[in-house]
């Protein structure tokens, strides 16, 4: 799983059918402060995450197991919203 923040929307008129009506996000990693990396993915949205969420992405054949991602030719999802985060002191 990755830590992401969704910076906007895709729109595409033209896809496969299987993608059509669901919501296509533009995302960006971050590390675990919500910092950006720089690295940008688009998601299919899983879980109706808005632009500014931080949320979780995963990737592969993992994110064709969501009942809004199955049989649809999906590289990453969006399948989570990160409500809050506790991060503990390793030193």
């Amino acid at each position: 799983m990755i830590f992401a923040k969704v910076t906007g929307t895709i729109v595409s008129s033209q896809k496969d059918k299987n993608l059509n009506g669901k919501k296509l996000l533009l995302c960006e990693e971050v590390d675990q402060n919500g910092k950006g990396q720089g690295s940008y993915h688009v998601a299919v949205d899983a879980v109706k995450a808005g632009e500014g969420s931080l949320v979780l992405l995963t990737y592969g054949s993992a994110a064709r197991m969501t009942d809004v991602t199955k049989e649809a030719p999906v590289d990453a999802v969006v399948m989570a919203i990160i409500d809050d985060m506790q991060i503990t002191d390793q030193s």
